[in-house]
């Protein structure tokens, strides 16, 4: 199915949605798989999972979402099979990150000798 469909071709038996909810962080993988009435949003998709719920430290203000890895708003309207993906913030700049990572290396050769 590609996504230039209407949308009404999108949904499945009886106007309704397959989409699933995901959200990582160390020590929990949450998902929930849905089926929601066409046409629904991302931000229903959300908030129907019960992720808000169940992880307190998301808030519907603050979330950065995606489906399928490309980056959406709340108010994006879904297709069927869509996954929505939600990320969380950044614990460390990638720059830095890789800065530690070649010091740490550079340590390591160093001691080697």
């Amino acid at each position: 199915m590609s996504r230039a469909e209407p949308a009404s071709s999108a949904a499945g038996p009886g106007g309704a949605l397959r989409v699933s909810v995901v959200y990582l962080r160390p020590g929990l993988t949450f998902e929930r798989h849905l089926v929601l009435p066409a046409p629904a949003t991302v931000g229903a998709a959300i908030a129907a999972s019960g992720v808000l719920d169940e992880v307190p430290e998301l808030s519907t203000q603050a979330v950065q979402v995606g489906v399928f890895s490309q980056r959406r708003t709340l108010d994006d309207v879904l297709h069927d099979g869509d996954r929505v993906e939600i990320y969380r913030p950044l614990s460390i700049d990638p720059k830095q990150a890789r800065r530690l990572r070649v010091q740490v290396q550079s340590r390591r050769r160093a001691a080697r000798g």
